[in-house]
């Protein structure tokens, strides 16, 4: 759990005390691949943090098209944002991707502390921000960029996804057919 604590500390310092209070509201799942942790259409009650493992979030078109909306590995939050926030059904599924270990943090639990441990309201309030920008520039990005710059960008912030993730899904994360982008990195290569 020093992963997840490590995390928080980064924007806020809790106390010993505050930490056990933190942790004894969250549960660490284990999870093989291909195990879905949210189905669209249902409403979210977790926000999830990754200790290990890789985790993708997507939603599927009417034509049965997958669409990848976010990946998380090691270290990194992960959620269906607009469901856990107005508790409505939401729209996308949260898969893992290579074995994984999860821990879960209910929204019940995570209103709790916001009471009890003021300061991770304001953890908490900073992840979505970062959220809301890091969504904001990917959108734009999307209307701006080249397939190749966009793919240039997937590189350098998960560098570590290049080889352990299948390349449709990073065809579908930057939003080009698995055709067009196994083309285009046969030619990236010759470069």
């Amino acid at each position: 759990m020093a992963l997840i604590l490590d995390n928080i500390a980064k924007i806020v310092a809790l106390t010993n005390d505050e930490k056990a209070l933190f942790l004894s509201k969250t549960e660490v799942q284990h999870h093989k691949a291909k195990t879905l942790l949210h189905n669209a259409g249902a409403i979210c009650e977790f926000s999830y943090f990754v200790n290990s493992g890789i985790v993708r979030s997507f939603n599927i078109n009417d034509n049965i098209v997958e669409h990848v909306l976010h990946f998380a590995c090691e270290g990194w939050w992960i959620g269906d944002l607009y469901s856990l926030l107005s508790q409505k059904p939401g729209n996308l599924f949260i898969e893992v991707l290579e074995d994984a270990e999860i821990v879960l943090l209910s929204k019940e639990n995570q209103d709790e502390l916001y009471s009890e441990i003021p300061k991770l309201e304001r953890f908490f309030r900073i992840l979505t921000e970062n959220s809301l920008v890091a969504h904001q520039e990917r959108l734009m990005d999307n209307l701006s960029l080249s397939a190749e710059e966009r793919f240039e960008k997937f590189c350098s912030k998960y560098p570590t996804l290049i080889q352990k993730v299948p390349q449709k899904q990073i065809a579908s994360y930057i939003g080009v057919t698995p055709e067009f982008f196994s083309k285009m990195k046969a030619r990236l290569l010759k470069k």
